[in-house]
């Protein structure tokens, strides 16, 4: 099986910004040799309060849904989720002053990208 290049992105909560401390919840790869932008997260709902009482999990949970929506390039996405593939993932990855973000972009060679990103989620989030 052929190898794809594919890049990736931890999404991380940060519910006090100011802080710099944040916990990883999710994760997104692309891979543009198979045409995949995907946005996977799974919140651990007693870590999180434990890590931060005042976190709002259901808006949280929102922001989080936006990442897919805009992955996925439906009108759901607004404006961003109608950009080009590259694009959508540069501007998910795109550093930012907020309860989410994203790590650094980090990159590597995969053969199917859906394992790689289940695989990439055990690994960095559960």
């Amino acid at each position: 099986m052929p190898k794809h290049v594919f890049e990736y992105a931890v999404i991380r909560a940060v519910p006090r910004v100011e802080r710099e401390e944040f916990m990883n919840v999710g994760v997104i790869v692309y891979c543009p040799g198979q045409g995949f932008l995907q946005a996977v997260f799974e919140l651990n709902e007693n870590r999180l309060r434990a890590f931060s009482a005042d976190l709002d999990l259901d808006e949280l949970r929102e922001r989080l849904r936006v990442f897919q929506k805009i992955c996925a390039g439906r009108r759901e996405g607004g404006p961003i989720g109608q950009l080009p593939v590259a694009a959508r993932f540069r501007w998910l990855a795109a550093n930012r002053s907020t309860i989410v973000q994203t790590s650094p972009v980090h990159t590597g060679l995969c053969t199917d990208a859906a394992q790689t990103l289940e695989r990439l989620m055990e690994q960095l989030v559960r």
